[in-house]
């Protein structure tokens, strides 16, 4: 369990307007260039659009990002991703019904979360392809998409759209799992709670839950995640997992250096998985839109899919997700396929990235010696 100091402090700000929220939770930039200046519900259909602005309000009003061009790796064009919603939305391109088998949509004090499984070729990504991470920082510090903007009106006040500062979405050709961050507090700021330098770990262990297989499509309430790769010790501290890299960069003296980074045994689990509670489930999720008016001559292979039905209620717990093993499987999915979900997904990266990783980590411990001094 996390500790309580952490529930109280999210507790007391869940209904406060946006400029009270912590430092850190609420971009100050402008949307970017290729989005609308402010999330736009019933915009039009735009299947060739260059939009990268992210909505995350419910399980049926949401988007991810995906390449803008068939049969993409997504560790080739991180930077050029764009926006595909399960609604008109944002200018945005619009997902097409079938595509996703199944959805949990989780919330928190935190972050609002969603996990998702379908057919995600229909989005255009190399099937496959076991895909990579996005985030609003990249190799560049423009973000991966340049441009991707996130929002959402979980947290706040409930109405006001939320311009979201951290956030990060894991997606391969099959499955993905997106975090924005809402909240913090003095001892887990936004930053660390949609923690993006462990890229390599997928899923289940970045972005802990109720994974399930296919034909789940919900929306719960759910216990905070400790920050990936944060484990909690006897003394109230935590230790902080460091992804290992190791490579040669080139200095401005011209000199190739080589580095090595972060930690040389790797977890094969998260501190713990989160529960969900009070989960309403529906049928299926749909837009309702034609797949001839997207462009679309035949449903995704994950089926096609009718309108959304009306809700039921699970009552009480979902249970805590599988616990995850070290190949990252979860046995509560039923594909033998891997993806976004497990660890190693992740291939794309520049090595400026990496070096920055190195100098970051190389500032940190001089400045720990200099503390201990």
């Amino acid at each position: 369990m996390l500790p309580t100091l952490l529930f109280a402090a999210a507790a007391s700000v869940l209904s406060v307007r946006a400029a009270d929220l912590p430092a850190g939770v609420i971009a100050t930039g402008t949307m970017g260039t290729t989005n609308p200046p402010v999330p736009t519900m019933g915009t039009a259909i735009n299947q060739k659009s260059m939009a990268r602005l992210l909505t995350l309000d419910s399980i049926d009003d949401w988007c991810i990002y995906a390449p803008p061009d068939p049969n993409s790796v997504i560790g080739d064009t991180e930077t050029e991703e764009v926006a595909w919603c399960m609604k008109p939305r944002n200018n945005a391109r619009v997902i097409p019904d079938g595509t996703i088998t199944g959805v949990s949509f989780l919330k928190t004090p935190f972050y609002v979360q969603i996990l998702g499984n379908g057919d995600l070729t229909a989005l255009n990504i190399k099937r496959g392809d076991q895909g990579g991470e996005l985030d609003p920082h990249g190799q560049f510090g423009a973000g991966n998409p340049i441009g991707g903007n996130v929002t959402t009106k979980i947290g706040g006040n409930g109405s006001e759209d939320l311009n979201i500062e951290e956030w990060m979405l894991f997606i391969s050709y099959n499955q993905f799992c997106i975090r924005a961050c809402i909240n913090a507090n003095s001892t887990f700021d936004a930053a660390h709670m949609c923690e993006h330098k462990l890229d390599v770990m997928g899923c289940e262990f970045v972005m802990p839950g109720t994974y399930k297989a296919p034909g789940t499509f919900e929306t719960c309430d759910a216990d905070v995640a400790y920050p990936p790769g944060w484990y909690p010790q006897p003394d109230g501290s935590f230790s902080k997992f460091e992804q290992y890299f190791t490579g040669v960069y080139t200095g401005g003296d011209g000199n190739p250096t080589a580095y090595t980074v972060g930690d040389l045994v790797t977890p094969t689990a998260p501190a713990f998985i989160p529960s969900s509670s009070n989960c309403v489930t529906v049928p299926t999720i749909s837009n309702g839109i034609a797949l001839a008016d997207l462009g679309v001559t035949s449903a995704p292979n994950g089926g096609s899919a009718g309108p959304t039905g009306s809700p039921s209620s699970t009552g009480g717990a979902a249970g805590g997700g599988a616990s995850t093993s070290g190949s990252g499987a979860s046995a509560g999915t039923s594909s033998t396929e891997t993806g976004a979900a497990n660890p190693g997904a992740r291939v794309a990266g520049t090595g400026l990235e990496f070096v920055g990783i190195a100098i970051v980590t190389l500032i940190a411990s001089v400045s720990a010696i200099g503390l201990l001094h």
